[in-house]
């Protein structure tokens, strides 16, 4: 199967589909409002009367059991699930919840999923410049002619994800912690305002996952990044404000510290390893 044939069959949203332009309005609140959301599957609700505020620039870390709703939750920001109740708030203009997945990825929302996804038959610098949000669909993107704008985003990026002496090799041979900093740049391509990352350091070695704390950290501030991660070492070393999810709900909120020494969460994640044990 041909590469064209490959992305016409996929069945995902591609984030890298989304127009530059991300209208977002801060200018009276955060840049994601989550209030009194609930999802209910056959009975089951996988969140419950979830309150979450994301300011604009903001590094936040979301930990919590298995099961806790960390995935629903990044499910119903994109668009993929839908809630029984509540509101979704993207700025001050935006109802996610009257918007579509590509409607919302064009709004400035991109998703890194846990498993890398890029094109492992095409060059470092190809998947990046495939990414380039210059077209709102992929045919135009792939037969655009290289302009300086791109060129120069495309060097900038290379430089932020540390892979610019790498640009020219095929993807297939990045480790696996360099494909999901490939990964990350497709996205920042897109000039995204709010990042979902999903177990970004699942699988890396020590190296890579201190190289992945400064890259996300980085990007704190030029945009807002959710970064969603069981491996409390690393959500230590890059956390500026933890969330704790637990049975669809917010538990605990605040440093990493304060998170950590709070009764009901040290309950919860003893009652966790009990039950795996």
């Amino acid at each position: 199967m041909s590469l064209l044939q490959s992305l016409k069959a996929r069945d995902r949203v591609f984030d890298f589909m989304a127009p530059t332009a991300s209208p977002v309005d801060v200018r009276h609140g955060p840049i994601l409002y989550m209030e009194d959301v609930t999802v209910s599957f056959d009975g089951f609700k996988a969140i419950n009367n979830l309150n979450l505020t994301i300011d604009d620039g903001e590094l936040r870390c979301i930990i919590g059991p298995n099961g806790a709703g960390k995935t629903t939750m990044m499910d119903i920001i994109t668009g993929k699930t839908r809630p029984t109740e509540g509101s979704v708030w993207f700025g001050s203009r935006h109802n996610l919840l009257q918007m579509n997945e590509p409607e919302i990825a064009s709004l400035g929302v991109g998703r890194k999923f846990q498993k890398p996804t890029v094109f492992e038959a095409l060059s470092v610098f190809d998947n990046l410049e495939l990414a380039m949000a210059a077209n709102k669909g992929i045919f135009p993107t792939l037969t655009a002619r290289m302009t300086g704008e791109i060129q120069d985003r495309i060097d900038e990026v290379l430089s932020i994800i540390g892979l610019t002496a790498l640009r020219f090799q095929p993807a297939g041979i990045l480790s696996h912690g360099q494909k999901q900093w490939l990964e990350i740049g497709m996205l920042l391509m897109q000039r995204p305002r709010l990042l979902l990352v999903d177990e970004p350091v699942a699988g890396m070695t020590e190296q890579e996952m201190e190289r992945t704390a400064e890259l996300l950290v980085s990007l704190a501030g030029k945009q807002s990044v959710v970064v969603v991660e069981h491996d409390m070492g690393f959500v230590r070393s890059i956390a500026r404000k933890v969330t704790v999810l637990h049975q669809g709900s917010v538990l605990a909120e605040g440093s990493m510290d304060q998170v950590s020494s709070d009764p009901k969460v040290v309950e919860v994640y003893l009652g966790a390893d009990e039950e795996a044990a």
